[in-house]
Parts: structure tokens; sequence; C-alpha cells
């Protein structure tokens, strides 16, 4: 009985090609990262790979995910990794070559040619479950298959790490911060770097700042949609995200409450002066489901499709009620712990709710058409 041939270095170099960075999601023969792969008399192959920073959290992701794809490989006896650091000069070329050569960071959603739906979850009122509406429906996006990204531009009040479960620290690699990842969805948020629970206390120009760098710096890839979790009303980061992202369309949560739907259609209003897009209205509390199959509208009813026709109204385009999500505990339970109800109990009514809510941004291609050109009239 023959043995079995051994291995190419190319072959192996073709298996690692399948092997994504879990930061960057791409193959690490493009990024620079495999330093050598010598293949042994004995069938025992050794792969150097860099890593982007000495303290990377996902080296034990890398040498699983390399083992698993060069171990199938036919004449391979056994794998061993070797993990290395990159040098600065490697690192700066990683950077450029994420970049596309370009040296300086720039905001790649606020660029002419992008193609990433950009919605900036807004709400007139805190505590109206605009957070988690914004996890939700990036979970429930991410689960289609599509690039999600999450920006927790409330600085004051940030809670998505939470909620969306995410409790890795992000990764510098020179300038450029990779983002962590919950669910398939990369979040970005203030609360990774402020030790505890530790309050922000910002004025605006730090606080446009901090936004500008969540969207130049962090390394966010090709990302289908953007959602930002923007604060209540209408002040600073409001601003800033209508001067940095022109083409982020807005999207108005409320409650059925009178007084919380006025309050979110001055939020919606912002549009007239920005002439940004209002995508439409989300109303959360909608109902409470009795054990008999009644419902009780506990904030009253209503609230939802009035912000939607007064916009439409003051605007002079039509925003839609794309969805009623009623009161669900698990909602909010789902939040405490990291895990969106969508991903938890779909059959539910709110996940059900949020899900076709998320059909329907799915829906809407990516591309130019429909976005605002920022033009006022003579």
């Amino acid at each position: 009985m023959g043995t079995m041939a051994l291995p190419t270095v190319e072959a192996v170099r073709t298996a690692l090609a399948k092997v994504n960075d879990p930061e960057i999601r791409r193959p690490i023969t493009d990024l620079g990262m495999v330093k050598e792969v010598v293949v042994g008399p004995d069938g025992v192959v050794r792969v150097g790979v860099y890593l982007t920073v000495a303290g990377c959290p996902m080296r034990d992701t890398i040498t699983k995910d390399v083992t698993a794809a060069v171990a199938v490989l036919p004449g391979v006896s056994g794998v061993a990794v070797e993990l290395d650091v990159m040098s600065d000069e490697q690192r700066k070329g990683l950077q450029e070559t994420l970049r596309g050569g370009a040296a300086e960071p720039v905001i790649p959603f606020a660029q002419p040619g992008s193609l990433t739906r950009v919605y900036a979850v807004a709400s007139g009122k805190g505590g109206v479950g605009k957070s988690s509406v914004t996890v939700n429906l990036a979970a429930s996006l991410a689960a289609r298959g599509l690039s999600v990204g999450v920006v927790d531009a409330d600085i004051y009040g940030f809670s998505i790490p939470r909620m969306l479960g995410v409790t890795g620290k992000p990764t510098q690699v020179e300038s450029m911060i990779m983002p962590p990842q919950a669910h398939g969805v990369k979040v970005i948020s203030i609360g990774m770097f402020t030790p505890g629970n530790t309050a922000v206390v910002w004025r605006g120009p730090m606080l446009h700042r901090a936004l500008q760098q969540f969207l130049a710096d962090v390394w966010w890839g090709d990302l289908d949609v953007l959602l930002l979790d923007l604060p209540p009303g209408t002040g600073d980061i409001a601003i800033s995200v209508a001067q940095l992202i022109p083409s982020a369309e807005i999207l108005v949560v409320t409650t059925p409450q009178l007084a919380a739907a006025e309050v979110a259609e001055r939020a919606g209003s912002i549009a007239l002066q920005t002439h940004q897009q209002v995508v439409g209205v989300v109303e959360n509390m909608s109902w409470l489901e009795l054990p008999d199959g009644q419902r009780m509208e506990v904030f009253g009813s209503g609230g939802g499709q009035a912000v939607a026709d007064a916009l439409t109204k003051s605007l002079g385009a039509k925003v839609p009620l794309l969805g009623q999500i009623p009161l669900d505990t698990s909602l909010r339970e789902g939040g405490d712990v990291g895990l969106p109800l969508v991903l938890t109990n779909p059959s539910s009514p709110a996940a059900a709710a949020l899900d076709a809510i998320a059909d329907g941004l799915a829906a809407r291609r990516r591309g130019l058409a429909g976005m605002s050109l920022g033009l006022s009239p003579a």
C-alpha cells in the first residue's frame, strides 16, 4: 500500500485563502497575514501567521480556523500554527490595503459611490424603545445575510453593547479601529472606551469628533446597512449626522401616546432643515396582548400614524408607518442579557412585527436611487 502524496505549499495556501480574519472578514492571504508555510516530510504542516497586534482577541479563533482548513487536505498528518505579530511597517501596509491606498481616514458612507443604506434611528423623547428597535432590526437584517453595522451614537446614554451582547473590545491597527461583533453585527460605542459605568460629560464639539471617529476611523468593510442609534431629540448628534452623512435617512420611533407622538414629529421634521429623507415611522409599545386575546392600549392609540401623516404633510413626501410593535416583556429581557428577541423567539408578535419592518428595509436595494442630493430651492 503506497503512501499518500504530501500536499504542496500552493495547495496549503489555497486552503488558507478560505480562512477569513474574524475581525476584518477578508482572507488572511489577502491581508499579508500568512508568514510562511512549511510542509514536513512526515505530513505535518507548519503555518506561520501574523497577528495584527500582540493582544489580538481573536488569536484562538484564527488558530482554530487555520488548523481546520489545512487539516482536511490529503496527505496532512498534523497542523502546527505558529503566531507572530506584524511589524509597524506591515500594519501600515495593511491599513493602506483596507483603505484602498488612502492615507487619511474618510467616512466611506459619505462618499458619492457608497451603496450602504444608512438609517439614523431617532426619537423625540427617551424611553420609547429606540435602542431596542435598533438592535432587533440590526440582528434581523444580519440574519438575512446582510452585512450590518451599528453606531451607538447616543454618547451620553449608550446601551447598545449590553443590548446586543457585545463583550469584546475594539482592536486598534495603526489609526484604524476594528469593531467587535455580536450576532453577525459590527458594533462601536463610547461604552467600549470608558471604564465601568462612567458617565460621559462632553460638549458639542467633543460629541461631533467622537461620531466622526466612529464613522471614519472604524474599519466597517462593505456594509449593506448601517444603523445609528441617536440620542433623543434634535441636538448636536442629529445635526452632526446630517453634516457627516448627508445621505442618512431618518427612522422615527414613537409610542402611541399623543405627547410622545408630538415630540417624535419634531425629531422627524429636522429633515426639513437637513435635507434628509424620512424612511418611515415605527410605533413601539402599541398594545399589550391579554391572555383572553384582547388588546389593552396602555399608551393610547394612533400616535404612530399621526406622526407619519404629519411628516408626510410637512415634508411633502410620503412617510409610511412601517409597523406597530406590541409590548412584550421578553423584548426587554432580551435587551438586558444581549439576546435580541428576533433571534430567541422569532414567532412572538413583537419579533414578527420587527422582522416585518426589517423585511421592508432589506427590500430597499443598495444604490443611489432615492437619496437626497441636499439641494435647496432657489
